[in-house]
């Protein structure tokens, strides 16, 4: 029966579609290595498109209060929401982005700076070292150019970070077409 009543309280606060779609990006989230608590409350957030409170949160999605606010700090964290204030209310609420390419720029952003860029500093170190030329020619090759390749793609990631979304949409939009206008060049 527990399960039903947290149904409830989430349906109850976005209907049965923003349950689904709340109770959908928990289990992505998980599949992507983070919290299905995390990804539900950024994804009611999201749905809702309006600031909330903890305590609200926790009521709405039936977790305990501290796993919200942990869940909280680590979207802080990861710069996908932030506090503002209501009058009248000392609570902070938090909201986030309502812009889809906002929050893409902020994910591949993030993901760069945690992961992408201390693989490439680490590929570097590898082949500035010392030990590196006592490796056989075919570990060398490899590891110059998966840096080589972890670099063109952070010089990318940077590039289309620079772009205004207009842009960036349109190329997107070209998907393979772009292999027809690199042969032409």
């Amino acid at each position: 029966m527990a399960t039903d009543s947290a149904d409830d309280a989430l349906t109850g606060a976005v209907g049965a579609l923003g349950a689904r779609f709340v109770l959908h990006w928990g289990e992505m989230g998980a599949r992507w290595g983070v919290s299905r608590t995390v990804s539900q409350i950024h994804a009611l957030l999201f749905y809702l498109g309006r600031p909330m409170h903890a305590e609200e949160i926790a009521a709405v999605l039936r977790v305990a209060r501290s796993n919200v606010s942990t869940s909280l700090r680590e979207l802080q964290n990861w710069n996908l929401i932030h506090v503002v204030h209501r009058a009248g209310d000392r609570r902070d609420h938090f909201e986030t982005a309502q812009d889809p390419w906002a929050l893409l720029r902020i994910l591949v952003k993030e993901r760069k700076k945690r992961e992408f860029d201390p693989t490439v500093a680490f590929l570097r170190a590898c082949v500035d070292s010392k030990e590196f030329a006592k490796e056989d020619a075919g570990t060398q090759k490899r590891l110059r150019e998966t840096l080589a390749l972890m670099e063109a793609g952070a010089t990318w990631a940077e590039q289309m970070l620079g772009m205004e979304n207009s842009v960036l949409k349109r190329m997107v939009k070209l998907g393979a077409k772009v292999q027809s206008l690199l042969k032409a060049a």
